[in-house]
């Protein structure tokens, strides 16, 4: 009987992506749109002021998400380097060998040289294809690095993150050197010193929005921030002094400098849609903001995010790990100031965005990630996609999540399961002042002032009222919990979004979690081994001049370091 159910299931999810792609359309061809994608790093789920949280105010966000929509239910990978491989490859981690854990700056692999990536297919359109910021998706060989890889142009680091000022990185485990981790494309850049990072990489995304109509091509544009992000162990959090002193209200510094960071990190995403208004711009673009996982609320490369009601987080296969924060704005989108509740993964991004722009991809490339344009731009009334998502299968580590439809199924979990409880709670005394007049501030943002434009209706209160009510998660009451060490768990998510009733032992849900068990089996027997490979001694930057390098070259450390840095020892002192 599961198999007849997976069966339906199946044809069912077919047959909706056939009628769904029937309606394609070449709307777009003559013209085609910029794609701006905003990418934050480890943010926490209501660490955005649209959730209703009022402990610090994220304006420029939010009047993205009230102009065009909130993605409601946008999933990621719970982790930096499999999520940016699924935006990127609209993938699995497991047909791409990045399902276990993440790129260390000192493992000599990458992302697959075999996957075809978004920026190549945007490139062959006649995109010009652009990253600014974080890659983390291998370096250790030239060709595994973002110019290699279809993007033009690559402003930003190589590795897992990096101090906002100095740019270098240490890795936490063993005893390697600091390494200085910052490119123009190939070649280590040095300007600009001491500039915060977070400003540095907007400047940057600026000019190259202000040059691009001289270019003659749409486009592609990745600002894959370091923020909220930790840096290095000694220093993890840190923010622009003008910045804190406006979060004084905030009791805990750690959270304090968190809301600083994030605040930075607003007021880049108003800069960058101001500088799409100026150029005019906007009238033919795209424009994506959301975290790349759930925020780590606690233990390694805790940044107190917080990912409220949600539990979990960060390298958990809970919805607070992979249920994130995101936001779409486009004049092509006809349901603009709408929640948009169509489960949506990542790695349909890369089918979605080429539907957008009239771009027609080859079966051959088998993705996973399923166009869901016609769901976005249509109106707020169009029929769901059933959805299979696949958020975890890790066999080194013995877990497998999966949502099917409104099920959701976990057989496992990391860290010994010490962060699968709900990790953080809203704060309801250190608000926000600006919070009293919090529709004003979110109108008078640069973001609103630029997109107010493009909108029939102003942004009232009673818009951004029910916008609020439409996006608050509803948990209800706990009900019979599940250890996933020593249990499969089964979730209801339509009735059951924050994960605190297990199924598991109901005989009227006894078809349901055999279907679930067995596509997850399928999903196995199809999964590549995982590609992570061992720490090398060789990649230490101590032997490539302090610098975190293609340390697999035969001429492995002579690299042209000009950074006239004092204190530029590796000891990292």
């Amino acid at each position: 009987m599961c198999v007849v159910i997976l069966s339906a299931l199946l044809l069912l999810f077919n047959l909706e992506w056939i009628k769904a792609n029937a309606t394609m359309t070449n709307t777009t061809r003559n013209k085609l749109p910029n794609i701006i994608i905003l990418l934050a790093d480890d943010m926490g789920f209501d660490d955005v002021s649209f959730r209703g949280g009022r402990e610090f105010l994220t304006p420029n966000i939010d009047a993205l998400a009230y102009h065009g929509r909130i993605l409601d239910r946008l999933y990621a990978p719970p982790m930096c380097t499999p999520s940016r491989g699924a935006l990127l490859s609209g993938k699995y981690p497991i047909h791409t060998g990045t399902q276990h854990f993440v790129i260390s700056n000192e493992e000599p692999w990458a992302l697959s040289l075999n996957t075809t990536l978004m920026p190549e297919i945007f490139r062959n359109a006649g995109y010009s294809t652009n990253l600014i910021g974080k890659w983390h998706l291998g370096f250790a060989r030239p060709e595994y690095t973002p110019t290699h890889r279809g993007f033009d142009y690559h402003y930003g680091y190589w590795g897992a993150y990096i101090d906002y000022y100095s740019r270098r990185s240490k890795m936490p485990a063993d005893n390697y050197s600091m390494g200085y981790d910052f490119r123009r494309n190939m070649e280590p850049e040095c300007a600009d010193r001491n500039v915060y990072v977070t400003d540095l990489l907007t400047n940057e995304a600026e000019r190259l929005i202000k040059e691009q109509p001289t270019k003659q091509k749409p486009l592609f544009l990745m600002l894959s921030h370091l923020a909220p992000h930790t840096a290095n162990l000694k220093e993890p959090l840190q923010a622009p002094q003008d910045e804190l002193s406006k979060f004084v209200h905030i009791k805990d510094p750690n959270r304090r400098k968190y809301a600083a960071m994030v605040s930075r990190l607003d007021q880049s995403v108003g800069r960058i849609v101001s500088a799409l208004a100026s150029t005019e711009q906007l009238e033919n673009s795209i424009v994506i903001f959301y975290s790349d996982n759930g925020g780590p609320s606690v233990g390694m490369f805790a940044n107190t995010g917080s990912n409220w009601p949600l539990k979990g987080q960060k390298n958990t296969p809970w919805e607070g790990g992979v249920r994130v924060a995101g936001a779409i704005w486009s004049p092509l989108l006809e349901a603009r100031g709408n929640l948009f509740t169509q489960p949506i993964y990542v790695g349909d991004f890369l089918p979605t965005l080429a539907h957008a722009a009239g771009i027609e991809l080859p079966e051959s490339l088998k993705l996973d990630g399923i166009d869901l344009w016609p769901q976005l731009s249509g109106s707020k009334d169009a029929a769901h996609v059933p959805r299979e998502i696949l958020h975890n299968l890790d066999d080194v580590w013995q877990v497998s999540s999966l949502m099917l439809g409104q099920w959701k199924y976990v057989n496992g979990t990391t860290s010994t399961g010490q962060y699968d409880n709900l990790l953080t709670y809203r704060e309801l005394d250190d608000l926000d002042p600006r919070g009293r007049r919090y529709v004003v501030e979110v109108r008078n943002s640069p973001t609103s002032k630029a997109l107010s434009r493009f909108d029939l209706q102003r942004l009232t209160q009673s818009r951004v009222n029910i916008l609020g009510r439409s996006a608050t998660v509803r948990c209800g009451d706990l009900q019979r919990g599940c250890n996933a060490l020593l249990e499969e768990c089964l979730y209801d998510l339509t009735e059951d979004p924050c994960e605190q009733n297990n199924l598991v032992y109901s005989e009227r849900h006894a078809e349901v979690l055999l279907a679930l068990r067995q596509r997850v089996h399928q999903l196995r027997a199809g999964a590549l081994m995982p590609a992570n490979r061992p720490k090398v001694r060789y990649s230490d930057p101590g032997l490539h001049e302090c610098t975190w390098d293609s340390f697999e070259v035969k001429e492995a450390g002579k690299v042209r370091l000009q950074c006239d840095y004092q204190e530029l020892p590796c000891n990292g002192k």
